[in-house]
């Protein structure tokens, strides 16, 4: 199963929104400029309406741009595009939504249509220049991670981890169903994929794990006690969960050594 852009989309937000290095930076960055007050914003707005203005702007055209970019950047990789390439369209497209975005507020804010030509072109081109350089930044963090993924076998090694965002991405503990989708868990946290619990365990190689239940799939290594429950039997797993075996599966986790003959 691929990821849809829309689910690679969130994805990327729901990373850039758990890292606090982003926010703060990107909240300090507004700030400072309310209190600069640069390209005449000082001359128009008093000091916290200022801010305010600064802050919606950095956030906005930050997560615009960030969102847009990866997903479009992985998209046309994949189409064989060259990353170049790749790079610069994502770039151009997050820019140009960027302008526009820029465009609305001036116009909510300062009374400021935008109708002049020379106007617009000058946001698209400071869109473009920004988009570039977020893209720019992204693709630095992404080598960073990648080189630090070399370093972790567990997180390239196992497929399913490449569907997880980064800051859950570690050794498997256990994958159960929920509804429609899988939670898969991690040393690092949960994160639902909506995918079938059997094609998320063919993305679990080369974990050694077994299906000990219709709904749940555990990881051997994270097993830390196992104990008899009338015809079934309970794991109970490294973050202090317990899943059910069914009575079909207990041959299976004797074989593994988990249980007492």
């Amino acid at each position: 199963m691929n990821d849809s852009p829309l689910q690679s989309a969130k994805r990327e937000l729901h990373a850039l929104l758990a890292d606090r290095r982003v926010l703060v930076g990107v909240g300090a960055a507004g700030i400072i400029a309310g209190i600069a007050g640069p390209f005449g914003t000082a001359e128009h707005l008093r000091l916290l309406p200022r801010i305010l203005y600064w802050l919606l702007l950095c956030f906005g055209t930050y997560l615009t741009g960030a969102t847009l970019i990866g997903p479009i950047n992985h998209a046309l990789t994949r189409r064989g595009f060259l990353r170049a390439l790749a790079a610069l369209i994502a770039a151009t497209v997050a820019g140009l939504v960027v302008a526009a975005e820029v465009a609305v507020l001036n116009w909510a804010v300062f009374d400021l249509p935008p109708t002049e030509l020379r106007y617009l072109r000058d946001l698209a081109l400071n869109g473009i220049v920004i988009s570039a350089t977020i893209t720019v930044a992204t693709l630095m963090l992404d080598q960073t991670s990648a080189e630090a993924e070399n370093q972790t076998p567990t997180a390239i090694s196992v497929p399913l981890l490449d569907r997880l965002p980064l800051d859950k991405r570690g050794p498997l503990i256990s994958l159960s169903v929920q509804d429609h989708y899988v939670e898969v868990t991690t040393v690092a946290g949960r994160e639902m994929l909506l995918m079938r619990l059997s094609d998320a365990i063919r993305e679990t190689t080369p974990v050694a794990g077994l299906q000990v239940h219709r709904s749940h799939w555990v990881a051997l290594g994270q097993v830390r006690a196992a104990r008899r429950d009338g015809a079934r039997a309970v794991l109970t797993m490294s973050d202090g969960r317990d899943i059910p075996v069914s009575r079909s599966n207990i041959a299976a986790i004797r074989e593994a050594g988990l249980l007492p003959g």
